[in-house]
């Protein structure tokens, strides 16, 4: 049966249209899990999707665009078959249409107030941690660069623990590379999580005071929140997930090109670091340095770097690293590449 579409006469600032016939199972599918594979055609085409029982009211440049590519994705469910992520991404692909870019950092800066999570709230401070939250939620890929104390991998795990209360991810991975233990974790007593546990602790103290320590003891059990060590990531591809990791710069460049092709559909990765906190071997170049020279400009990947003026712990932090800084500009050193 073919589709037969219904769609009002004033299209000037939104396209309406009703899909029939009117088949719960099969808009349910078209829709996606929580409105994903809507989510997704919002975020490609830059445009706003409202949808109730059968009726759609698109809006947006490309809203004629994401119409038609509604119709063409509603007519392949008629076989019963479950529409993928995949298939939605492939649809965008193979329409050839203009996609929009990615949305203005700025207009989403605009509307960064608070990030809602089940114990507290969480405001950004200053313009570098605004503009990197709003970054967090327009860009497939982050990277949070700077000295410690900028918050930058608090505001990571807020994110992520937001996305998941919201249902935008079905989970929350934290990675980070053990170079203190060469990724080599077996002498080290206990299961895989405690193995990883001390590298991961700050991570840890974030979720605890966001979620509470049951919910997140729960989420672990359940596999909500996975931890893991850079190693465990090769081989997987991370679908619907939120994914961090932490202390980026003692990655290799082999180790880093390896986590962000792990990168699926419906997920998003921050990468924060430090390039002045390397602790590689000697002669090992860092993974997180090489990604800052060769990625800046890739569509869908975003950049923030902070500033020492940007540390929100005792102001001698900031004092600190205004000095190590001023020290390393004068001072040739043999630090890693």
């Amino acid at each position: 049966m073919n589709t037969q579409i219904s769609e009002s006469s004033d299209t000037s600032e939104a396209c309406s249209f009703a899909l029939e016939p009117n088949d719960s199972r099969r808009l349910a599918n078209l829709n996606g899990q929580f409105d994903g594979h809507l989510k997704q055609i919002e975020k490609r085409l830059n445009v706003e999707i409202r949808c109730r029982g059968n009726e759609f009211t698109v809006s947006g440049k490309l809203r004629t665009e994401a119409s038609d590519l509604l119709r063409q994705l509603y007519e392949q469910t008629n076989t019963g078959d479950e529409l993928t992520p995949d298939q939605v991404h492939l649809a965008i692909q193979e329409s050839h249409m203009d996609v929009a870019p990615v949305s203005d950092v700025q207009k989403a800066i605009d509307h960064v107030s608070i990030i809602r999570t089940k114990k507290c709230t969480v405001k950004p401070r200053g313009g570098n941690q605004q503009q990197y939250v709003a970054k967090v939620r327009v860009n497939d890929i982050i990277f949070g660069i700077g000295p410690a104390g900028t918050g930058k991998t608090y505001l990571a795990v807020a994110c992520a623990v937001e996305a998941l209360l919201q249902d935008e991810v079905e989970r929350i991975l934290l990675v980070r590379p053990a170079v203190e233990a060469g990724e080599k974790l077996g002498f080290l007593p206990g299961d895989l999580s405690q193995k990883v546990d001390p590298y991961l602790r700050p991570l840890y103290d974030a979720l605890y005071e966001m979620l509470g320590f049951e919910t997140v003891a729960k989420f672990i059990e359940r596999n909500v929140i996975e931890v893991a060590p850079l190693a465990y990531m090769r081989g997987r591809t991370l679908n619907n997930a939120f994914v961090i990791l932490d202390e980026s710069q003692n990655t290799t460049r082999e180790q880093m090109k390896m986590f962000l092709t792990r990168i699926g559909f419906g997920s998003t990765a921050v990468i924060t670091g430090d390039p002045t906190q390397v602790d590689l071997p000697r002669g090992q170049a860092s993974g997180l340095r090489h990604a800052m020279a060769i990625l800046e400009g890739v569509e869908g990947i975003g950049f923030t770097h902070f500033e020492a003026k940007d540390v929100v712990r005792h102001p001698i932090v900031q004092r600190i690293v205004e000095a190590y800084a001023a020290y390393e500009l004068t001072t040739p050193t043999a630090h890693n590449t």
